[in-house]
């Protein structure tokens, strides 16, 4: 984030997360201040204009949190961010996420009992929604009720019988051969978004896993990864088109993918840089940096690689993940491969059929 003088700052209070299409929201938080959403992106007009509008707020005397009524859903929710049950086994964009939510619970009934919040709420609420934010919304508000009535503040979960709404959608959008080449047209060898999507198509990782990764984690041509999301540990042989581009592209940091002022992305500031990069090479906005792992994992699976060797590569834990992420592999082809194969076999087994000249 920059002022003026183009120097760089870091904007106190600020919190920001990417949603499922890609799209960052910046929110300002400041102990005694309501939740406000900032609009625009970090440095605009707007921005700054709501930013600094927020500052101004007065702030609510120290403590007065603590003066929270025991019960309520503003004291639950703080005692829900030191539990296990929020810090334990989520992803560090799903906690934002859900501490977005809760926020604005907090501003919306944060000094009524939290024991009283009855069914038809939760559906209200679910109603106004989008199904993506209607399904996020419903995750959240269910896992502090089921806190809350572990700990008997509240005797009955009132989500209980709610159920998630369906979300008919095949996720991140999974890029096509024709919009890896059009990248690749316009974003010369050498380039930092050249790099960028060679390390996320070359490799099957999540972007948060690609920006931190940089020549210490490759030894002996193999890249070794330790995936933030899952913890797990993979060893993935350097493919040859992702070595030839890392020796072309110049590098002096620890990682290989660096801000202007030399510095790692930050999870939103990497969104919106590559989203950037695929404006500037005319893809539409569908077009993510995710989308390129599971085009990633659809060339696997297009080359006929099984869906054990497909989670090899990209960590998936179940292979109900693989299937999900190779829907868009190329049928046509793999259909191809089929016949091709059982031609052979029958070639190899049957004797030529002979033509009887007449």
């Amino acid at each position: 984030m920059t002022n003026s003088r183009n120097s760089t700052i870091r904007l106190r209070y600020v919190q920001a997360w990417v949603d499922h299409d890609g799209r960052a929201h910046h929110y300002f938080r400041r102990r005694g201040c309501p939740l406000v959403r900032l609009p625009g992106l970090p440095g605009s007009a707007e921005f700054m204009r709501a930013y600094e509008a927020a500052l101004e707020e007065p702030q609510a005397p120290l403590g007065a949190e603590k003066r929270s009524l025991p019960g309520s859903v503003s004291a639950v929710i703080a005692a829900y961010y030191d539990s296990e049950q929020f810090f334990g086994s989520k992803a560090v964009g799903t906690k934002a996420m859900r501490r977005a939510i809760l926020e604005r619970l907090r501003v919306q009934a944060g000094d009524q009992p939290i024991a009283k919040m009855p069914p038809s709420f939760i559906k209200k609420v679910i109603d106004r929604k989008s199904p993506h934010a209607a399904c996020n919304w419903l995750k959240t508000i269910r896992s502090l009720c089921q806190f809350a009535v572990a700990r008997e503040w509240m005797r009955d979960d009132p989500t209980r019988d709610i159920k998630v709404p369906s979300v008919k959608s095949d996720g991140y959008h999974t890029w096509t051969e024709e919009e890896i080449a059009q990248f690749e047209a316009h974003h010369p060898v050498g380039s930092k978004a050249r790099l960028a999507l060679a390390l996320l198509v070359c490799t099957g990782q999540r972007p948060g896993d690609v920006r931190k990764m940089g020549r210490q984690h490759i030894r002996d041509g193999i890249l070794h990864v330790k995936q933030e999301k899952t913890g797990a540990t993979l060893v993935v042989p350097l493919h040859s088109e992702l070595k030839a581009i890392l020796d072309a592209t110049p590098s002096e940091h620890l990682t290989f993918l660096v801000t202007r002022y030399g510095k790692p992305y930050g999870a939103v500031n990497f969104s919106i840089w590559f989203r950037t990069q695929c404006d500037a090479a005319g893809l539409p906005k569908e077009c993510s940096a995710h989308g390129l792992r599971k085009a990633a994992c659809r060339r696997l699976a297009e080359a006929g690689c099984s869906a054990n060797e497909i989670a090899a590569i990209s960590g998936h834990k179940t292979l109900k993940e693989v299937e999900r992420y190779t829907k868009a592999a190329d049928q046509a082809r793999l259909a191809r491969n089929a016949i091709a194969r059982i031609g052979n076999a029958e070639c190899q087994t049957r004797r030529p059929i002979s033509v009887k000249q007449p």
